[in-house]
């Protein structure tokens, strides 16, 4: 009985950290700043998922399992972000090394 409470708690507070994160992608005003929100739901949810299995199931193969994936999640997230904003910068700039200030240079010279 109290580990069905508590998995349905950190499931329902999966959930919560997705909604929220949903909610915080869809009023940023750009691509960088939605990137941030994208986290929580990536890294956060995906404990309370692994540690709601692990209170219903304990020490199983598939809380092994869960735990292997979720080690591979959190170890593969910083890569994912800085792939995705090294991306963005390219398609934005053209050169993700290129500073600030020459980007806004390149762009004055540009005819309109």
């Amino acid at each position: 009985m109290i580990r069905e409470v508590v998995s349905d708690v950190l499931l329902a507070l999966a959930v919560l950290t997705v909604a929220a994160a949903a909610l915080g992608v869809a009023v940023m005003p750009d691509a960088y700043a939605r990137l941030h929100y994208v986290t929580p739901a990536a890294v956060v949810a995906p404990v309370f998922v692994t540690l709601a299995i692990f209170v219903q199931e304990g020490l199983d193969v598939n809380t092994g399992e869960t735990i292997v994936a979720l080690v591979f999640m959190i170890a593969a997230a910083p890569f994912l972000s800085h792939a995705t904003i090294r991306a963005m910068r390219v398609r934005d700039r053209g050169d993700w090394r290129q500073p600030r200030e020459q980007h806004q240079r390149a762009k004055e010279k540009e005819p309109r």
